[in-house]
Order: C-alpha cells, then sequence, then structure tokens
C-alpha cells in the first residue's frame, strides 16, 4: 500500500529546549521538529509511552513519527516527562512512578511559552500558527493526549474530579491509548495505577483519530483484550474517526524508534501507514478543504490485502 503524501521537506530539529521550570521537579526539556522552509505551521504536541528502553520514553523517542509529521510540514514539540526513565526521579512523589496529572501540565505550559520555545529556536521564529494546534501520544501518552482533549479521571489521593481539557488544542490522536477503567483493568493496574480506575470519556468531546491495532491484546493493563484501546472512539461524544489495524500489537509495528527491540509486531510498512495516515488526518482536520485524509484512508483498504479499516461518527 502507498498512501500519496506531500514532498518531504528538510528537517530541523533543536534539543533539548529547556524551559525553566521552579515548580516542577526539574526543568522541561522539550525536542522540537519541523520544516525548514515554511510558514503557518501547525503544531503538534507529542507525548511519549512508558516503554522498556531508557530513553525512547523521552524527547529522544518516536523518530518514525516525529520525522514524517515534520517534512510533511508540522512543527512537533515533544517533552521528556518526569515519567522519563532518563529522568530517574524515584517515587517520592505521590504521582510516582507515571506522573498522570504532570504530563498534561507539561503540555498545557508548552503552549503557554511559545515564545520563549521560538526565542530558543530562531529558525521557527514567526513560522507557528497557534491557532492550529492538535496532542498526540502512544500508550501512556494516549492517556495524556485524552485528559487534553476533555476525558477525566478522579484522582485517586484527593478523591476528586481532574479536568484538563485545553481548549487551545482542536485535534487529537490517540495511538493504543488506553480505556476506560472500573472492571475493564487488571488487579495490576488497580493496585498500582489506581488513576486509571476511573477514566471517564464522556467528556472528551474535541475531535480525534483514535488508533488500535486488533492483536493488542495488553493484558497487564486489561481483561478486554484488544477492544479496549477503542474505549476512546466508542466511549467519547463528538466527531471521531477509529483506524484499526490488521496484526498490529501494541507498538503499532515500530512506532516509538527504528529498530527498536521491545517492538513486538516490527512491521516497517505498518509504521509506514501510521505515519502517513496521522499526517493525512490532521492535514485534512486543521484544512477542511483538504482532501488528504479521503484519499488515505482510499488507499489504506483497496487491494487484496488492506493494513486496516477505518469508521467515523
Amino acid at each position: 500500500m502507498s498512501i500519496s503524501t506531500l514532498a518531504p521537506a528538510p528537517v530541523l530539529s533543536v534539543s533539548p529546549v529547556v524551559l525553566p521550570t521552579p515548580d516542577r521537579a526539574v526543568d522541561l526539556q522539550v525536542r522540537v521538529s519541523a520544516p525548514m522552509t515554511g510558514d503557518e505551521l501547525p503544531i503538534v504536541l507529542l507525548s511519549h509511552g512508558q516503554g522498556y528502553s531508557n530513553h525512547l520514553s523521552s524527547l529522544n523517542g518516536y523518530a518514525p513519527l516525529v520525522n514524517f509529521w515534520a517534512a510533511q510540514g508540522f512543527a512537533v514539540l515533544q517533552p521528556t516527562h518526569l515519567s522519563s526513565r532518563t529522568l530517574n526521579l524515584g517515587s517520592d512523589d505521590p504521582e510516582a512512578p507515571m506522573y498522570y496529572r504532570s504530563r498534561a501540565e507539561d503540555m498545557i505550559r508548552i503552549l503557554d511559552r511559545l515564545d520563549e520555545v521560538e526565542a530558543a529556536v530562531p529558525q521557527l521564529r514567526g513560522r507557528l500558527d497557534r491557532g492550529k494546534v492538535a496532542v498526540a501520544g502512544h500508550s501512556m501518552g494516549g492517556h495524556t493526549a485524552s485528559l487534553l482533549l476533555g476525558a477525566r479521571y478522579t484522582d485517586p489521593h484527593t478523591c476528586t474530579e481532574v479536568n484538563l481539557a485545553e481548549p487551545r488544542i482542536s485535534a487529537g490522536v490517540l495511538l493504543a491509548a488506553p480505556g476506560r477503567g472500573g472492571d475493564a483493568v487488571t488487579e495490576f493496574v488497580a493496585e498500582n495505577y489506581s488513576f486509571f480506575l476511573s477514566t471517564d470519556f464522556s467528556a472528551m468531546t474535541t475531535p480525534a483519530l483514535v488508533v488500535a491495532g486488533d492483536k493488542d491484546a495488553s493484558t497487564h493493563l486489561t481483561v478486554r483484550g484488544p477492544e479496549w484501546h477503542a474505549d476512546p472512539y466508542f466511549l467519547s461524544p463528538g466527531r471521531k474517526t477509529l483506524l484499526t489495524l490488521f496484526g498490529a500489537e501494541h507498538g503499532l509495528g515500530g512506532i516509538s524508534g527504528f529498530d527498536v527491540a521491545e517492538t513486538t509486531d516490527e512491521n516497517p510498512e505498518r509504521v509506514a501507514a501510521v505515519t502517513r495516515l496521522t499526517s493525512a488526518y490532521l492535514r485534512s482536520e486543521f484544512s477542511p478543504g483538504d482532501p488528504a485524509w479521503r484519499r488515505a484512508c482510499e488507499e489504506l483498504t483497496s487491494g487484496v490485502d488492506p493494513l486496516g479499516r477505518v469508521e467515523a461518527k
């Protein structure tokens, strides 16, 4: 399958861009990737997952996605969350080890401080379209993205509902994101990641593309099997799209990095499809007249051996 795209542009990538953050355990570090030419660049905030590797769960991960999105005309901003193994912060914080609220707050900080980001990367100055902002995330990063899109949870320490919906974000891409809590999660999750128990998608109204693998059982997280990762689509209101990838496991073919050992379903063709489909989705979300998404869906499902299926509501 070959999904048509724009001619790739040379990419500029700068890291770390350090945003001093006195109220955080360490300063916020961000990688900025963008095409070297062009203006009015849409912004994509990318939240990393929590894989086994020491460095991919940081601003250094997800090169297959980041490189492609930037070459297609997006400015991609990816922070190192406090949950990253690269920081090795320990477990004194009540939110450790996942820092579930802090992750979403990292993204809000970045949006609040785009002037500082541009100042740190002079080649980017004046080129961002701050009216076009999307959030994307893989695995735990998908949970982070879902909170910014409107999903909520009950804080296990204060027993209060947490609403981190960010109105400046107008689209989302959830990649192998967690589903609902309650009886859908395992005892391991209930005992170790209790914030997952109360995940509620009923207020997640922002448009989003949910990407799920039909072989992503995630048995350490859920008792429901692969369908759990489609919950953000089925349980949220508003305009949503579900992309189900045939044969894909949690790594969706290897999106967290090139030749990553922890990828159990290594498949370069699948990774290429994810990069192209997500890019096409964002292009059409930010520019409704752009036919990129419609064409990508047609190409995905055509032929004798399609890589996946798409449904929308």
